[in-house]
Order: structure tokens, then C-alpha cells, then sequence
């Protein structure tokens, strides 16, 4: 079995005391729209691989990961150090397979943010990556870590908060274990994890275990 804390959109102030180690996580996961020196905080103390979507609030860290110099020394990775962006990619941490699509819905301007037809070529595009990394006897997929939820999981009168239809497509063509996304905030509340089919839908604001 493998502990997963999920991470999003709010900081949980108790993981910088001991709930941290109560919690044992063999790996970190976030969702987006944290501070990249709060997930370096537990990366370091958790001692474990943390893997990471960026949100809507997020900087855009694209043109620093796409930009090519003869000679780069000593050049920070973007985003939180030590941790692996899953934007896009199919990687294998702990165990499992862990695939990433980032961002929100495009509702003004600003980096992260996607049209329905922007995600779902994304969303295209990654499954297209999965099926060339086959895993021999292993799921096509563990874990899908987004920000947005699904398209209809979201708040349907919040045009920012609106889910991607291109997430239900990779739910039914790769049946992940489980899909862990951020961006929609209980406010207090606890909410429930629910299923699209045999895919187990988990918010992790402001913090989750999730056991597989």
C-alpha cells in the first residue's frame, strides 16, 4: 500500500508541526496554487518524492523549462526544487504510474488557464504518451493528478470553478485508480470522495491521504 498526501489551494498550516510525521506519506502530491516553498518545506521534511500540476494562480513555468542556451550553468529547475512537474507527462514515483494535466478553465487573462478545446488536445496528447510508455504488468495508469476537477464536479453556476469534459475521456479510455485535483474549495467542509466508474475522485484542498 502506498500513502499519498494530497495537497491544493490552501496551505495546511498543521502539516509544519507533527501531522506531517503522523501522516508517514511515501509521496507528496500537489495539485496547484500552493507557494513553492511550502511544498519544498515538506518535500524536505517528508523526506519523500513530491509530484506537482501547477494551478490557475501559479506562475507559467513553460517558457523557462522550453528555453535552450549553449551553455547553462548551474540553472535552477522551475517550479519547487527536487520535485518532478507531472504537467503533460506520464512519470513512475513510488510505485506508481502518475500522469499530470494542470490549470483551470480560461476565465480572464493569465498563465494556466485552457479552453475545453485546449484540454482536450492536452488531454489527447498525454494519453497518446501513456499508451508509448507501456508499464508491463502494471495498470496504464495510477494516478491522474489535475488542479480543475472533472467537467460537472465543480460548482455549476461558477464559471471559474467549471471542470474539463477532456478529463471524463481519460477516466474511461485509461481507468485510473484514482484522480486527485484541487481548485474547488469545501470551505470547512469535508467532502466525500466519489467515483466515475471504477475511478475514485478526490479533492485534496486543503490536505488528503490517499492510501492505494
Amino acid at each position: 500500500m502506498t500513502r499519498i498526501l494530497a495537497v491544493a489551494d490552501e496551505i495546511d498550516e498543521a502539516l509544519y508541526g507533527d501531522k506531517l510525521q503522523r501522516l508517514r506519506p511515501d509521496l507528496i502530491v500537489s495539485c496547484g496554487d500552493l507557494p513553492f516553498d511550502y511544498l519544498e518545506n515538506l518535500l524536505s521534511r517528508a523526506d519523500v518524492p513530491l509530484v506537482y500540476v501547477l494551478g490557475n494562480h501559479d506562475p507559467d513555468l513553460r517558457s523557462s523549462e522550453t528555453t535552450w542556451t549553449p551553455v547553462r550553468p548551474q540553472v535552477a529547475t522551475p517550479g519547487p526544487q527536487g520535485s518532478d512537474n507531472a504537467d503533460g507527462r506520464v512519470l513512475d514515483s513510488a510505485g506508481l504510474r502518475i500522469a499530470g494535466l494542470g490549470g483551470s478553465i480560461r476565465y480572464k487573462p493569465g498563465p494556466n488557464q485552457y479552453t475545453q478545446a485546449q484540454m482536450r488536445f492536452r488531454g489527447l496528447s498525454l494519453e497518446f504518451r501513456i499508451r508509448l510508455k507501456p508499464a508491463r504488468g502494471r495498470n496504464k495508469l495510477d494516478v491522474l493528478l489535475t488542479h480543475a476537477p472533472p467537467f460537472g464536479w465543480g460548482p455549476p453556476a461558477d464559471a471559474a470553478h467549471v471542470g474539463f469534459t477532456a478529463f471524463h475521456r481519460i477516466i474511461k479510455d485509461l481507468v485510473p485508480k484514482v484522480l486527485i485535483h484541487g481548485h474547488v474549495h469545501p470551505y470547512g467542509r469535508r467532502e466525500p470522495p466519489r467515483r466515475v466508474g471504477r475511478t475514485l475522485i478526490i479533492n485534496a484542498v486543503l490536505s488528503r491521504l490517499v492510501e492505494l
